[in-house]
């Protein structure tokens, strides 16, 4: 009885994977296009700094999040994401994953498959000419992020969030992380 119930188990998370695979599930409308293509090598290198996002369950008690891109010689993405708990010196939490172009050559989807059974996409939906901020979401409207390269201002970032809202999310519900400290 007991394999029985790992058995079940097992599917029941394979399951639950499938449909985080197919990029959310939400009830919103979908996301809208990206506006700009990628260039890879200058994109998905180095850390990013998440200065807004709308709330997950995931995130709760995160700050500082981050994210460091490494574009592989395979043409993936090696993705670290992490955050501190509770304050900016607090204790991180990470998560790794590969990423595979949904859109070779425009680079702006990305697949990311986490712990082998997690599968995110996300949307780039809008970026600076000059690589220095970016928006990203998934394809059910349901998530929201925007990174800079650089602790951003008050008026940068209330620019970028003009910018989601322009895209069509509800930036009313938007969570600003404190960042890491310089």
């Amino acid at each position: 009885m007991p394999v029985f119930r790992l058995i079940a188990a097992a599917a029941l998370v394979l399951a639950l994977a499938g449909c985080a695979s197919l990029g959310g599930g939400g009830s919103g409308p979908g996301a809208p296009q990206p506006l700009k293509s990628i260039d890879a090598g200058r994109f998905y290198t180095g850390r990013w700094l998440e200065v807004a996002r709308l709330p997950m369950d995931i995130t709760d008690g995160c700050v500082a999040g981050a994210t460091a891109y490494a574009l592989r010689a395979d043409g993936k993405v090696d993705v670290h994401d992490t955050c501190q708990v509770g304050a900016p010196q607090g204790p991180e939490r990470a998560i790794a994953g590969v990423g595979t172009f949904v859109d070779p050559g425009t680079n702006a989807k990305l697949r990311v498959r986490y712990l082998w059974l997690i599968v995110w996409e996300y949307w780039v939906l809008d970026r600076a000419e000059d690589y220095s901020w970016f928006i990203s979401s998934d394809p059910s409207f349901d998530k929201l992020f925007i990174y800079t390269r650089e602790v951003p201002t008050r008026a940068e970032l209330d620019a970028l969030v003009r910018r989601a809202a322009a895209l069509g999310y509800d930036t009313s519900r938007l969570e600003f992380p404190e960042p890491l400290p310089n």
